[in-house]
């Protein structure tokens, strides 16, 4: 098979609603973090979050479907209807067993389902609505995009919370070198729901710091905890060879390595394995450390893990010896949408040469890391390292290269 290459990206954010708005606001350093306005925070310890501020899923998909679905699926209308426009895939170009749909979901639709259990409780079950059956499902996002778009190969879901976001792309690989010719990619999340937000707590590792500038600053001295966002990326993965026969209006980046790991049982004395995973990804992509320009980092903003991150980077690459960034400073971790958005990110880098910056961001030197902080770096860049942890010991990465 010929590599998989990246063809088209789409994305909803909290600083950006399409690909070029976000990527724009990113160089610019714009957050879209801030005090939490779906629902009254007050009475909650966390109060920030990254929330998509003016998204109207009617601008993206007909009122049906957007009374049949939750946010985190209409984020998904909204960046699938912009990656396919980006691909420029002719609607009859492939027939519909030779495009699937494989994404990443970790919170499910719970906005969608604590509304319709307050119906429940206070109405009966006679004012619960049909699709309470579907909305709330990990693999809604994926049904209601292969529905749509006709899409019927071998589609999945994967739930690896942020890790998610990388494991799809791996799959992707995986169903294109059994012959599927297009795979629709990436995750969508939202969780900003009293009920989302209570039981995101449960991990203890979101921040309780009420500055907006200051609640996620991963790899800082001050770093509380992480803040939670919405929304996410899908991109669009195909062979390199089919792409070029039907003259793809692009080709973004080949998907040269990907790895995944486990993190032991806690306790067990064995180290995490997220350096594992890096190395592995960087093997299979035949690369060596020297030959990455850039990491995206995952960056976590809780002090040990973020520890854990910095040495496993610089025992890869050495002190300092690699720019790192964590542009999802300025979004929150969107979960499984989390590393797809990172994805979009490293791939627009390589397309323009820049890395984004990480904002609000004082590194520790303790962390030897040579963190891009405030504003972009224009660097010469040909292949990027996105690392992503998933709650629960899931470790991936994947390398990207320039084609």
């Amino acid at each position: 098979m010929s590599a998989p290459v990246i063809t088209g990206l789409g994305v909803v954010a909290p600083n950006g609603l399409d690909r070029e708005a976000w990527w724009q606001a990113t160089l610019d350093g714009k957050s879209g973090l801030g005090r939490i306005s779906r629902f009254d925070p007050g009475r909650y310890p966390v109060r920030v979050a990254g929330e998509a501020t003016g998204f109207d899923p009617a601008d993206h998909a007909p009122q049906r479907l957007v009374s049949e679905t939750d946010a985190m699926t209409q984020y998904a209308f909204a960046a699938t209807n912009e990656a396919l426009s980006d691909a420029a895939v002719a609607p009859d170009a492939l027939t519909d067993l030779e495009m699937a749909v494989i994404t990443a979901n970790s919170s499910g639709g719970v906005e969608f389902g604590q509304r319709e259990l307050q119906k429940l409780y206070a109405e009966g079950p006679q004012a619960v609505g049909a699709y309470m059956a579907i909305a709330w499902f990990y693999a809604a996002t994926t049904g209601q995009l292969s529905i749509r778009h006709g899409m019927r190969g071998p589609c999945g879901v994967l739930c690896s919370e942020q890790a998610g976001g990388l494991d799809v792309l791996a799959q992707a690989r995986r169903v294109l070198a059994k012959g599927t010719r297009l795979v629709v990619s990436g995750g969508t999340d939202a969780s900003l729901s009293p009920y989302g937000l209570v039981c995101q707590l449960s991990n203890g590792r979101l921040s309780e710091e009420p500055r907006p500038d200051r609640a996620y600053t991963p790899f800082d001295r001050t770093a509380s905890g992480y803040v939670p966002g919405e929304g996410g990326a899908i991109l669009v993965v195909e062979g390199r060879d089919d792409a070029r026969a039907r003259d793809a209006a692009r080709i973004y980046a080949e998907i040269a390595g990907y790895a995944a790991t486990f993190d032991p049982r806690p306790g067990s004395g064995r180290p995490p394995g997220l350096r594992r995973a890096a190395e592995l990804a960087l093997a299979d992509a035949g690369a060596a450390p020297s030959d990455i320009d850039v990491v995206f980092a995952d960056g976590y903003g809780v002090p040990e893990l973020d520890r854990q991150e910095s040495e496993a980077i610089t025992a890869v690459f050495g002190p300092r010896a690699v720019p790192v960034t964590v542009p999802k400073t300025m979004t929150g971790r969107l979960y499984a949408g989390g590393a797809a958005l990172d994805t979009a990110a490293a791939v627009l880098a390589l397309r323009d040469q820049v890395i984004p910056p990480s904002v609000n961001v004082r590194p520790d030197p303790e962390h030897r890391l040579d963190m891009v902080t405030d504003r972009p770096r224009e660097a010469r860049l040909r292949s990027a390292l996105v690392l992503s942890r998933g709650y629960g010991g899931f470790n991936a990465a994947v390398v990207l290269r320039t084609v």
